[in-house]
């Protein structure tokens, strides 16, 4: 088990290393400080990113090695200096009306301003994170081939809804009207806007999986080119459901730290065991051993999604997000131990 994590302590020793150096540049005798925020930082995110490292998992086990390693290093890159670091510094110079780089230079150095403007822009940046959130999670109770139930109630009934076309997409909508219903008006259309796109970017993303599956299976000549396909819409997607998981703790990482440098080693610490996970859920089938797994993790995915939209109504602690997810996570692992050991008997 140790031997998926080497990668993961190296990148944590250098990463330490690095903010303790950051710290005493900025501020001499702050390094230790820095250290400290950068770990209780990486544990923030680990909590907060088991359920997504299950739904990972899952995805990735269709995948070819070629693509599991790319989500590793491409992955990576891409999940760190993209959406910790150069993402937060995008939507900023939009919505501030300024350059990338004079938004680098006020993140640098003019920490509260860039903290402001980051702060205006949480309601529609979770409104994006959480529709695209509930489709996965909808999408996935509402398969209708799905013959294993782990709350069964709610599960069954969820079902259900696969006879009625375009109900995930309704639910979202649904959802989506009652916030923009309880929230002031002049955030209203952003909010809409936002919640939109994450809507018809699932639908996008999926859909065109979909299709390049169909395709492999019809026509067997090409398959060569349609698994190089479905390999690039796989990690797009992956990439994008990584994303919309990392919203909400990237806007709440300014809780602990307002230095941007600190925030994204802490975050990049934490995102390179969440990547550790994946691949050792992957290799030893963990999913294959524990049925009820993903059900959790796509629980834990669905209250996500509603508490990003209870965000844009009143704050909702990193702590309660965290909890809830590790609760659904830990109680599936459970129910497949007891389950497992039924079926032994």
């Amino acid at each position: 088990m140790f031997k998926y994590f080497i990668g993961s302590f190296i990148v944590t020793i250098f990463g330490l290393t690095a903010a303790f150096l950051w710290g005493e540049h900025v501020h001499s005798g702050t390094g230790l400080t820095c250290m400290f925020i950068a770990f209780v930082l990486a544990i923030l995110e680990i909590s907060l990113s088991f359920d997504n490292a299950v739904v990972n998992a899952m995805k990735l086990e269709g995948m070819s090695p070629k693509w599991r390693h790319r989500f590793i290093t491409w992955g990576i890159l891409i999940a760190v200096f993209g959406m910790r670091f150069l993402f937060p510094l995008i939507v900023v110079a939009i919505f501030a009306k300024l350059n990338i780089l004079s938004v680098l230079d006020m993140a640098l150095h003019d920490v509260d301003s860039y903290a402001f403007y980051l702060g205006t822009t949480h309601a529609p940046i979770v409104t994006f994170g959480g529709a695209f959130l509930l489709m996965l999670f909808m999408d996935y109770f509402t398969e209708k081939d799905k013959d294993i139930h782990w709350i069964k109630p709610l599960e069954i009934n969820l079902q259900k809804l696969s006879n009625k076309k375009g109900a995930c997409t309704m639910t979202t909508l649904f959802v989506l009207g009652v916030i923009l219903n309880l929230i002031p008006v002049q955030l209203r259309v952003s909010i809409l806007l936002s919640g939109i796109t994450g809507i018809l970017v699932y639908l996008l993303i999926d859909g065109l999986a979909e299709w390049l599956e169909r395709r492999q299976e019809e026509r067997a000549k090409l398959c060569a080119n349609a698994v190089k396909c479905s390999g690039l819409v796989g990690f797009l997607y992956l990439e994008l459901i990584d994303a919309s998981f990392s919203l909400d703790g990237v806007l709440g990482a300014f809780a602990l730290s307002q230095d941007i440098i600190i925030i994204t080693i802490g975050l990049f610490i934490g995102a390179m065991f969440v990547r550790s996970l994946t691949i050792m859920l992957v290799e030893k089938k963990t999913l294959d051993q524990f049925i009820y797994l993903e059900h959790g993790a796509h629980w834990a995915i669905g209250t996500l999604a509603i508490l990003m939209f209870v965000s844009t109504l009143t704050e909702v602690p990193e702590v309660v997000t965290g909890t809830l997810g590790l609760i659904f996570i830990l109680s599936a692992l459970a129910s497949s131990i007891i389950h497992n050991r039924k079926n032994k008997a």
